[in-house]
């Protein structure tokens, strides 16, 4: 992501939301910030079976530091996430790799003392 942002400074324009290019450019480091952001569009892509609109997945942090995935516009409808349903996204970075996850949490599913499937649990 370093390079391609250093070889097209246009590139995090195309790629980004407003708010997630402030969100990244107030790191000392921007670019990994920008890589899991990217990873995190992707594999929300992959976890609903179809591309979505780059500035339509939006990862937005919560207070406690949490990311989330938003979806909007066209991207929201093209998603066909029923109501309900969750994207959970966990995004991990070092310096030169980023990684990204998006999970469906369908309604119902079993909730620890956090909010998270399972915590704390005895077991399936």
């Amino acid at each position: 992501m370093r390079e391609a942002l250093r070889r097209r400074p246009g590139l995090a324009l195309r790629l980004f939301t407003e708010r997630e290019r402030g969100y990244c450019q107030r790191r000392a480091d921007p670019a990994p910030h920008y890589a899991a952001r990217f990873a995190a569009k992707e594999a929300a892509a992959k976890a609903v079976g179809r591309w979505l609109r780059w500035h339509e997945v939006e990862v937005v942090v919560d207070r406690s530091g949490r990311p989330q995935l938003s979806l909007s516009g066209l991207s929201a409808a093209l998603a066909g996430v029923p109501e309900g349903v969750q994207l959970l996204v966990s995004m991990s970075h070092g310096r030169d790799h980023a990684i990204a996850c998006v999970a469906l949490v369908a309604p119902g599913q079993a909730q620890g003392p956090l909010g998270n499937p399972r915590a704390g649990g005895t077991g399936p």
